[in-house]
């Protein structure tokens, strides 16, 4: 009789334990996904005067999706290198990066191209807009190289209304001021609805109420796209609009904390790191 009451016990708590298991596996899913961006133990290093200058060493850094986060430093600090590594346009000497849970290392050229033509986003100091096409013609550009012939125009004018140029579709980059060429720039990168927007010192060339105004823009289309936002900016007021501000000091990141605006909702993240 001990033994048939002791059976019936066992059985119950494997039964607990696996279904511990199996949840802790969910949550652990979870918090993986919830992740667009890891980078771990990221390097990289130049050759100055014939010996290796490093400008990113063994650097970890973690990014939710949705969420919105600046990445500052000193001149030097290895701000645009980590982000043109984040975006896979260049290699690391070291390390790994995941975006949405893909190695963008482990893909060919052509490959990280097109993972980046169907999930990125790049807003630049430098507008880098055509200069023989107009407004609504540029945000075209995206589109219908994606093959989006149909829905292409409507999306396009829709996002130049929405960043307040409804009057400038016909214009082209030379008659739009310094302001507006960005907000072409900023309609364009958000075209095909990325995942992920890179914007590197986006408001450089831009008079600081002007600046303002742009990172407003990119706060809202960040919210109402679901896009995750990493902006590289030196304008620490701008930073602080961020949900978290990360520093680089000597290429690795020095301080990582919440800005004026942190993350709303977030779930706590749990189990281990997808790297």
């Amino acid at each position: 009789m001990v033994e048939s009451a002791t059976a019936p016990s066992d059985a119950g708590a494997e039964s607990d334990a696996a279904k511990h298991a199996e949840s802790a596996n969910e949550a652990s899913s979870e918090s993986v996904a919830f992740m667009m961006i890891v980078a771990r133990g990221l390097e990289k290093n130049y050759i100055s005067g014939g010996r290796p200058l490093p400008v990113l060493r063994s650097l970890d850094l973690e990014i939710e999706a949705e969420s919105f986060v600046s990445i500052v430093g000193p001149s030097g600090s290895g701000k645009t290198t980590l982000l043109g590594l984040l975006a896979g346009l260049d290699e690391p000497s070291g390390g790994r990066v995941l975006l949405d849970g893909e190695d963008i290392f482990a893909m060919t050229e052509d490959e990280r191209a097109e993972f980046r033509a169907q999930k990125v986003g790049f807003v630049f100091q430098t507008f880098h807009l055509l200069p023989t096409l107009t407004a609504l013609e540029n945000v075209l550009v995206p589109l219908e190289l994606r093959g989006d012939r149909k829905g292409a125009r409507p999306r396009a004018e829709e996002l130049l209304e929405r960043v307040g140029l409804r009057d400038r579709f016909e214009h082209y980059p030379a008659q739009l001021s310094g302001g507006e060429q960005q907000r072409v720039a900023l309609a364009r990168a958000f075209a095909n609805r990325p995942k992920i927007l890179f914007a590197d010192e986006p408001t450089g060339n831009l008079d600081q109420k002007t600046g303002a105004g742009i990172v407003e823009m990119m706060e809202e289309l960040n919210r109402d796209e679901k896009t995750t936002l990493v902006l590289v900016t030196h304008d620490l007021s701008l930073a602080e609009r961020a949900h978290r501000v990360v520093s680089l000091d000597a290429g690795r990141v020095g301080t990582d904390r919440p800005g004026r605006s942190p993350a709303r909702g977030a779930p706590e993240l749990v189990g281990p790191s997808p790297l």
